[in-house]
């Protein structure tokens, strides 16, 4: 404690042995010093003007006038405002700060303590394994997550920040110095060249990385709080919003991922976190070589059972019944990482598994059955392996069992080969789920039955996430829609969603009649499908026209055409808003 006394016993406060690292003036020395010794005697904080009054005349208010000293001791970062409320030291006035209570600061009691600053930066040798380097880095997004703290109280040039950056730049420097001795391989190090990520990439990286080793409560996965630390003012925080969008490197690329969750009040708020097979390559650096994750597009060509679809559009996208959004909403927040980590630590599903889960859509064509099961698989962050059952079904008579059997193992194969576990989608699957024949019958039927038994085991032994898709439900024989978790009906949309549906899909940039309502097309009894059909053929008609001007009386038209079936088959893709 030799410092700190020598600061309480000093005559002349400038002859101290901190004052020199102190860089203010001989009267906030003084305040600091008195400040200590209440300090010593059990006094934590003090109410700014009662301080002043202590010090300086109550006549003319001067002790008012010496309000900007504490303000500057609190830039430099000597002391600090105790308060409940969330208003930021910048943002007080001068009048504000006058009834706060102060008190010295951490960095200033430290100072007493040990009478310098000198940050005692890593030795300067070669890293020896992974741990020795993350070490490092977490000091380094620490120091950057106090810069972010002290940003949102302090101007970006007061001396507490400087002081801060000097350290960070030695540790930067220091970090690069050991890289360059280093001859062991450091999986982050591999991660950052792989993909090419830039400073602000690797510092969002780190910060999660941070995270994924800490016990501590995740104070580092929230989106605001990655953008804090690598922004310098409110337009970088703008700008570097796109860090963390879906189209960025570090999403888009699979190195990182995030969850949606549900705020206080109502808002959605994300997330983040480090991808498995990114965690698993920087805790097991030594991973053999084999077990490296081949890309699904790559063995897809390999095979012709399966066609791979990325979906470009989500649940947001989709005009539903209300009822059936609010089932599937509900089924994506127990797919959330949180309710799952919850029912593998409960012993309920298996530790190394997902939740199994087999959903069938079923309803009229065109009412967006497929569409959502596409946005569904995006909305769950994974691709989509489809299965054509009316096209590929006519290929396996005389070989059923074999190739119903084929159909499963391979999806197997792949999501092992790939580490990925994609949604397997059985579109149209009538044929395969339609009621067995109990009769006699012929061998037809007989091979039929028989498929359709081992079709039955697969999905009842299924491992991930299957959706099937069908028209009708009263047609599927019950022993298979025992099996299936999740039964929802997709009805024909109604007005409301069918004027929704009108008026997100018209052309945007066409012209239409004038007084054109739309009201008047909502009225046909249209499905999703249908009414993207529609709009699809008027739009051909209308662009043939010398004077191409979209009108009720055109649509109508195409309409009717479309009821009555003249004009060809209706799409069963579903409708989605553009």
């Amino acid at each position: 404690m030799k410092y700190l006394i020598n600061f309480l016993e000093s005559k002349d406060v400038n002859e101290s042995q901190i004052f020199s690292h102190l860089k203010c003036s001989i009267e906030e020395a003084n305040i600091l010093k008195i400040l200590t010794h209440k300090y010593i005697e059990g006094a934590e904080d003090i109410i700014a003007s009662i301080l002043l009054k202590e010090i300086y005349s109550s006549s003319k208010y001067e002790y008012v006038q010496k309000i900007e000293i504490i303000k500057n001791l609190m830039e430099s970062g000597w002391i600090v405002k105790n308060s409940i409320s969330n208003i930021k030291n910048l943002e007080l006035s001068n009048l504000e700060l006058l009834n706060a209570n102060i008190s010295l600061s951490t960095t200033f009691l430290k100072l007493l303590e040990d009478g310098n600053f000198d940050f005692i930066l890593p030795e300067l040798k070669s890293y020896t394994d992974h741990l020795e380097y993350l070490k490092d880095q977490f000091l380094k997004i620490e120091f950057y997550r106090k810069l972010a703290m002290l940003r949102s109280n302090f101007k970006e040039n007061s001396p507490n920040i400087n002081r801060l950056k000097e350290r960070l730049k030695l540790l930067d420097n220091r970090i690069g110095q050991r890289l360059e001795l280093s001859k062991c391989e450091l999986a982050v190090e591999d991660i950052f060249k792989e993909y090419e990520l830039c400073e602000k990439e690797k510092i969002i990286f780190l910060s999660l990385l941070k995270e994924e080793y800490s016990s501590e409560i995740e104070s580092l996965r929230e989106m605001n709080t990655l953008i804090d630390i690598i922004s310098k003012n409110e337009y970088e925080k703008i700008k570097n919003r796109a860090l963390l969008e879906e189209s960025s490197k570090l999403i888009e690329q699979g190195l990182i991922d995030f969850d949606e969750v549900l705020t206080t009040f109502g808002g959605m708020s994300r997330s983040f976190f480090i991808s498995e097979e990114i965690i698993q390559k920087v805790i097991r650096p030594k991973k053999e070589k084999d077990n490296k994750k081949i890309k699904l597009n790559v063995l897809i060509k390999e095979q012709d059972i399966f066609e791979l679809i990325e979906p470009k559009t989500t649940l947001d996208d989709v005009v539903l019944h209300p009822k059936t959004e609010k089932i599937l909403r509900n089924f994506l927040k127990r797919m959330d990482r949180k309710v799952l980590s919850r029912l593998k630590d409960w012993g309920v599903i298996d530790r190394k598994k997902g939740l199994e889960t087999r959903i069938m859509f079923y309803g009229y064509p065109g009412t967006g059955k497929t569409i959502t099961a596409l946005s569904l698989a995006k909305s769950l962050k994974k691709s989509i392996l489809n299965f054509d059952c009316s096209k590929i079904l006519s290929q396996y008579v005389g070989e059923s069992e074999r190739n119903v059997r084929k159909i499963f193992d391979t999806y197997y194969e792949l999501s092992e080969k790939t580490k990925s576990n994609p949604v397997l989608l059985l579109n149209e699957a009538d044929q395969f789920l339609s009621s067995r024949s109990s009769g006699p019958n012929s061998s037809a039927d007989k091979m039929h039955n028989q498929m359709q038994n081992i079709f039955l085991e697969q999905i009842e032994n299924f491992r991930g996430i299957l959706i099937a898709t069908t028209n009708l439900l009263e047609n599927i024989d019950t022993a298979f829609s025992r099996r299936f978790d999740y039964k929802i009906e997709f009805k024909k949309p109604d007005f409301k969603q069918r004027l929704l549906l009108f008026s997100k899909n018209l052309p945007k940039h066409a012209l239409y009649e004038e007084n054109f309502n739309i009201n008047e097309l909502a009225k046909f009894p249209l499905t999703g499908g249908q009414i993207k059909m529609v709009i699809k053929n008027t739009a051909l008609s209308v662009a043939a026209m010398d004077d191409p001007v979209f009108t009720i009386k055109e649509f109508t038209s195409a309409i009717k055409r479309e009821i009555t079936g003249s004009f060809g088959e209706s799409s069963s893709m579903g409708f989605i808003v553009t």
